[in-house]
């Protein structure tokens, strides 16, 4: 059956308002499905969202979920929401087909899709990947949860073209023939906990990527990474493994002071490690899945080095937002787990003024102890997790409480000295203060923007802020 006439004149009920459930409304619609769109979020939350629907003449209904849902033909559950809520059990009951929004996107993908799993690094490599790509002169459309969502990416993608798609665990849970090419899964570490079970049933979410790929695919692993279980992953897909730590047989190395690969019986060299723009050992990981899945869609190695050199990272990931008085600030609002600000405290060279906290993901903050002692100076606190992250770690380091994004960022300044380093890595999702960890870090470069601006002696700095 072709993607038309899974859509065409079906009754298509769309669970979530936000960027992807809009895309999905849209693609339904233009498919010549009647898309149904709810949310239980206000009128007044969601009155952006709302103009949209009502400009496309869509139904909706906010507010709440109610049984017009139960009338649908089948169903798309947005990522934020999750399959325990009362009305996806009763869609459930009642046997109406639930999908996720990159299911129904990949139906209208005419192009191959590489797709990226993992606990941390997606969105580096998701982008890393699409630039190298394009730089081999292959037609990519980079989406997913990176922020552009599939369904608005996928009728773009050509024959001869990639979708280079970010897939989270929430999207992962309810594809069917969801399809990749190439897929990677980078890391896991414990993520999510307030919403699976265990790490073992957030780590089952991740491995579904690889469901339905066969043996001309490419499935691609971390051969450094613990926690990946090869096991438990069913898949005809052919493994493909990088590491940035040693040599290995096949794949995508490190070797000495080089990242080099060897596929299809050939070994060379990929780029001098030095020559690599972003920094860290997190991002060498990256550098290495994306070269290795770029090699895989056909990219000389001399267009990935290209891109490793040039390549400045992404926006809100170890972002260098200026520098005030001597003291360096850094966005890094995507850090949403502990095993990312780890990664973020490893590339740090100088004293550490960390600014963290958020909405609970249900992880253990310790690890935080080992990888900050001696670089952390004070931890400034926000959000509702601060009360469980200073019970954590408040007998190590030194830390204090803020009321708002502002108060933080006045503090840490006032506690970091020239030369130190002032790191928003969060380690928790944003949505007790924030729409989502873009707006987090937007409104820490703001106001960073707006002290550079009006930048002083430190004597005169603004003080009672709280």
């Amino acid at each position: 059956m072709s993607a038309q006439e899974k859509v065409h004149n079906r009754k298509v009920g769309i669970i979530g308002m936000a960027r992807s459930g809009l895309a999905a409304a849209k693609l339904v619609l233009q498919s010549g499905g009647m898309p149904f769109v709810s949310d239980n979020g206000s009128r007044e939350a969601l009155a952006t969202s709302l103009a949209q629907l009502e400009e496309l003449g869509i139904a909706y209904e906010c507010g709440g979920h109610t049984d017009r849902l139960l009338e649908s033909d089948f169903c798309i559950l947005s990522p934020g929401v999750p399959q325990t809520i009362p009305m996806v059990q009763k869609i459930k009951e009642k046997g109406i087909p639930i999908f996720s929004e990159i299911e129904l996107a990949s139906w209208f993908c005419r192009g191959k899709i590489l797709a990226v799993t993992g606990s941390n690094g997606k969105t580096t490599t998701t982008t890393l990947a699409g630039e190298m790509l394009k730089e081999g002169g292959i037609p990519v459309e980079v989406c997913g949860n990176i922020g552009y969502p599939f369904s608005d990416a996928a009728p773009k993608v050509p024959e001869n073209g990639f979708a280079v798609v970010e897939a989270s665990s929430f999207q992962l849970e309810l594809i069917e023939s969801f399809k990749p090419h190439i897929a990677m899964i980078l890391n896991l570490t414990p993520d999510h906990l307030d919403r699976y079970l265990d790490f073992e049933d957030y780590k089952a979410a991740k491995y579904r990527i690889a469901d339905n790929m066969s043996v001309t695919d490419h499935l691609i692993l971390n051969a450094g990474d613990p926690e990946t279980d090869i096991s438990k992953i069913k898949t005809d897909a052919t493994l493909d493994y990088f590491a940035a730590h040693r040599p290995l047989p096949a794949g995508v190395f490190k070797r000495g002071e080089s990242l080099v690969g060897s596929v299809g019986g050939k070994e060379f060299k990929i780029i001098d490690i030095a020559g690599i723009r972003i920094p860290g050992p997190h991002n060498l990981q990256n550098s290495a899945a994306a070269a290795l899945a770029a090699i895989l869609a056909g990219v000389s190695p001399e267009k990935i080095a290209a891109v490793l050199e040039k390549f400045p990272g992404v926006e809100h990931r170890l972002e260098d937002v200026g520098t005030v008085a001597g003291i360096k600030f850094i966005n890094d609002s995507k850090a949403t787990n502990v095993d990312s600000v780890c990664y973020a405290l490893l590339s740090m060279k100088t004293p550490v003024v960390l600014i963290a906290g958020g909405r609970d993901k249900g992880g253990a903050y310790d690890p935080l102890i080992e990888k900050g002692r001696g670089k952390i100076k004070e931890i400034i606190l926000i959000g509702e997790a601060r009360e469980k992250i200073f019970r954590a770690l408040g007998k190590t380091f030194a830390v204090e409480f803020a009321e708002s994004m502002e108060a933080a960022v006045q503090k840490a300044f006032t506690a970091a000295s020239p030369g130190d380093t002032v790191l928003l890595s969060p380690a928790c999702s944003s949505f007790d203060m924030f729409d989502n960890y873009e707006h987090r870090g937007k409104t820490f470069k703001e106001i960073v923007a707006r002290m550079r601006s009006s930048e002083r002696p430190r004597d005169t700095r603004m003080q009672g802020v709280d």
